[in-house]
């Protein structure tokens, strides 16, 4: 059951994303800062920081439970038995290769525990004695199939746009097999909203079967009403 915030602005109808997936979605919200603000987000100019206040923000923006699903979600994939290279990939291809977490620690875990201590930091200075439930991943066979079969619906487009860096970005080879790995060894729930993630910073095109299979999912995993079609490039 979906909880809803006291202020009203966060209502679930304007809730466009969640937990580790509305972190990377809000990558674009710094590409036209005021000077005064890229040296609030971006102190000494590094990069990782805007991303670690990002992760602070989570909490100033949602009420008490959507804000502690970006601890839920770290530790589900840094909990998780996947690789290195799987989470790599992952990450890029959500954040549409804009930032990579190899060019700011050791690897991707090193990065996301640096995200969830921010994170984790921020909440006790509203709730000093709390304590993070362990990771509670969705790993319900049916929801599995169902997702996997949704991302086969448009797996080969989804490959195209982030192989092909001449048209869409920065290429992110391997990604679909990645995803499905997320989807199968880590949380379902999770790596559904990895994948919806990159089919909208890749703007893949999605026709009415995927679409009206993609919604039906998110009223079974109970996402609030735009987190699956908002900005999602659907062709009717």
């Amino acid at each position: 059951m979906t909880v809803v915030p006291e202020d009203p602005y966060f209502e679930d109808d304007q809730i466009e994303d969640i937990g580790l997936t509305w972190v990377v979605s809000k990558r674009r919200m710094f590409d036209d800062l005021s000077a005064e603000d890229a040296e609030r987000f971006l102190p000494d100019g590094r990069l990782d920081a805007m991303w670690l206040s990002l992760a602070e923000s989570a909490v100033d923006t949602f009420d008490r439970t959507k804000a502690r699903q970006l601890g839920q979600d770290i530790d589900r994939l840094t909990g998780s038995p996947l690789p290195e290279s799987t989470l790599h990939t992952v990450w890029l291809g959500a954040a549409h290769g804009c930032f990579d977490p190899a060019e700011h620690g050791p690897d991707t875990r090193a990065w996301l525990n640096r995200m969830r201590a921010v994170w984790l930091t921020r909440v006790r200075l509203d709730d000093p004695d709390f304590d993070p439930a362990p990771p509670q991943p969705v790993r319900d066979e049916a929801l599995r199939q169902a997702v996997l079969r949704a991302v086969a619906l448009v797996a080969d487009d989804l490959d195209r746009s982030l192989t092909d860096g001449r048209l869409y970005g920065v290429p992110v080879p391997g990604f679909v097999p990645a995803l499905e790995a997320v989807v199968s060894q880590a949380c379902v729930d999770l790596g559904y909203r990895l994948f919806l993630r990159a089919m909208k910073e890749y703007f893949v095109r999605v026709e009415t079967p995927a679409y009206d299979a993609f919604v039906a999912l998110g009223k079974r995993f109970d996402y609030p009403p735009l987190l699956v079609g908002d900005n999602l490039n659907y062709q009717v």
